[in-house]
């Protein structure tokens, strides 16, 4: 009979070896010792974990990145730090979330579409533009700000019966950014893609071969088409030629259906941007991708002027106080205001750290390639670090680009912030840290070309758990954040039609399919159905009733002026200021719009 087979040591050797029986009985303790040991250590690794005092805010600190530091306000009494031990590395798991949501698209997305077709009462622009009415407007602020004002630019023309001149850039204001719009935007396409809605002229225009004059005048925030009737149509009549500084967020965020699919037209149709910028662009995009199948793109908005803006306080100490405290003295009309109110009402960023925490307890995996956009982060790399530590794979477009590459872009903010837009558009995951001009394009475009992933931190609900982390394990805070995430991930529906800025919420232009086959659609926003061709934004124009009057002269003239509430009853809408814009005095909420972009 042979000898039974017999297992191997785990280093090669072919034979076994009988302890000796006289130490049997001390082995034998040993290895019961050496396992009520070994469970005590697993108990102690699971427990939650200590909090321990740390450097504040921007200091350095060569163990944040091994330890997810968690930087929290201590009631502005000092400048403490608070985190777990660095046993609590161990808590935060490699591997994602084995969940049923799917991490990279909504499974609900294909039901929806993008829909900014005209009805049949929209007019063309040879029908309704009368002559000898011409609007220019200025915009202002940073590039996604700008955006907002040549989308209601095209609208404000359209609702006028006005020949629109291509806006003029804001050159002066926080960003100081040189460029013009055909530096940024393809302005022939522009011109062309919106000639059957509003007339566009490159210049403005003459007479005897001289500029003609523009008269100046503002319109209140949020002006609704009534309020530009009355009070610019009579003046645009009298003078031809109509110049609006300042022009952001003067045309009301709720308008009529076929005036809310223009807006959709011009945002994520008309404007396309260069080619110099569009291909450095789709280079970073593809170097992503290479780099990964699926990518998340992070707005991080975490730079020293934001932060100094939002009031909010990080645990950073007299340091950090004292730094913010400098910046925000450049906006004398700045309220004091309370930070750790702000945290608690979820105005204020969530740290690099905490918007790390929060997408790993989503369930994306440490692997996972992140491309961040952003300018220069408030206490650089070692605010960083944790981020970092948590998503190794961390790129900008700085460490995706040569500096050759790179160099025709630096000096201009809006040209860069551009650049950004487009990759962050492509992503197939967007967190936007904040709730400023870009997040808000980006999440109305992103809902328009498909419902792609598109994260917003409920920063309300997000401040008590990050506040309790190191009072729980790690599954019950990833369970948590879940749970406080819904309806916070970009599915459709999930805001209410008409609730919220159209940018965010472009209700009236998405489009739920009735049928498989059907092209007929329904609008979320309950307006009538209509139908889509499958050759792109092309508008039936028919003959019917315009959806604003068109006045004459005569008309005009017996308008009444509408008065906003806060009017004082004057009436007066002429801009008294000299040409240039730069000696415009800054308001509070327009200053607050300028560093939200």
């Amino acid at each position: 009979m042979g000898q039974p087979r017999r297992r191997g040591y785990p280093h090669g050797h072919g034979r076994h070896h009988r302890c000796p029986r006289r130490i049997a009985l001390p082995a034998a303790g040993l290895g019961l010792l050496f396992l009520a040991v070994s469970l005590l250590s697993v108990s102690l690794l699971s427990a939650p974990p200590l909090a321990d005092p740390r450097p504040g805010l921007g200091t350095s600190s060569s163990s944040s990145s091994r330890r997810f530091l968690r930087r929290h306000p201590t009631n502005g009494s000092g400048g403490e730090l608070e985190g777990p031990e660095s046993g609590d590395a161990l808590s935060v798991p490699t591997h994602g979330w084995t969940g049923q949501d799917d991490l990279w698209r909504s499974k609900l997305a294909s039901n929806f579409h993008g829909c900014s077709n005209s009805s049949s009462k929209f007019l063309d622009s040879g029908i309704t533009t009368q002559p000898d009415r011409y609007l220019i407007v200025v915009t202002s602020g940073g590039l996604n700000q700008q955006r907002t004002g040549i989308v209601d630019a095209v609208v404000a023309a359209h609702i006028l019966n006005a020949t629109l001149v291509v806006p003029r850039l804001d050159q002066t204001s926080f960003w100081k950014d040189s460029s013009n719009f055909s530096e940024i935007f393809d302005m022939d396409w522009f011109i062309s893609f919106l000639e059957k809605d509003v007339r566009i002229i490159k210049e403005p225009p003459e007479k005897g071969g001289k500029t003609m004059k523009p008269y100046k005048m503002r319109v209140p925030r949020k002006c609704t088409p009534r309020c530009y009737l009355n009070r610019v149509l009579p003046a645009l009549l009298k003078k031809h030629v109509i110049r609006m500084t300042k022009y952001d967020y003067r045309l009301s965020n709720k308008l009529d259906t076929d005036l809310q699919k223009l807006r959709c037209r011009v945002n994520y149709h008309a404007l396309r941007f260069t080619d110099p910028i569009q291909e450095l662009a789709e280079k970073l995009i593809q170097r992503m991708r290479e780099k990964s199948r699926y990518f998340i793109a992070l707005h991080l908005r975490f730079e020293p002027d934001m932060l100094a803006f939002s009031g909010c306080y990080y645990g950073g100490g007299e340091k950090e106080r004292r730094e913010l405290a400098a910046i925000r003295k450049r906006w004398r009309t700045l309220h004091i205001r309370d930070p750790e109110k702000g945290r608690r009402q979820g105005r204020c960023p969530l740290t690099p750290e905490e918007v790390g925490l929060m997408l790993r307890a989503l369930g994306y995996r440490s692997d996972v390639h992140i491309y961040v956009a952003s300018g220069e982060i408030y206490g650089g790399e070692d605010t960083l670090a944790s981020l970092k530590a948590l998503f190794p794979n961390f790129h900008t477009k700085e460490t995706l680009s040569s500096q050759e590459e790179l160099a025709p872009f630096l000096k201009f903010s809006s040209r860069m912030a551009a650049i950004d837009f487009i990759v962050c558009d492509e992503s197939d995951a967007f967190v936007a840290n904040n709730i400023g001009n870009m997040a808000k394009i980006l999440a109305g475009q992103r809902r328009y070309f498909g419902h792609k992933r598109t994260i917003r931190p409920n920063a309300k609900q997000l401040y008590p758990l990050f506040m309790k982390r190191g009072n729980m394990s790690w599954d019950a805070f990833a369970s948590q954040v879940r749970t406080v995430q819904k309806g916070y991930m970009g599915e459709p529906m999930e805001i209410t039609p008409g609730r919220g800025e159209f940018l965010a919420n472009p209700a009236a232009c998405i489009c739920e399919k009735t049928g498989r086959n059907s092209v007929v659609v329904k609008s979320i926003s309950g307006s009538s159905q209509e139908p889509v061709t499958d050759t792109g934004i092309r508008k039936a124009i028919g003959i019917g009733r315009p959806p604003y009057p068109v006045y004459t002269d005569e008309e005009a003239d017996g308008s009444d002026t509408e008065e906003d509430p806060d009017s004082s009853g004057r009436g007066e809408v002429i801009d008294t200021e000299p040409d240039d814009d730069s000696v415009v005095r800054q308001e509070d909420p327009e200053l607050e719009e300028i560093l939200s972009d």
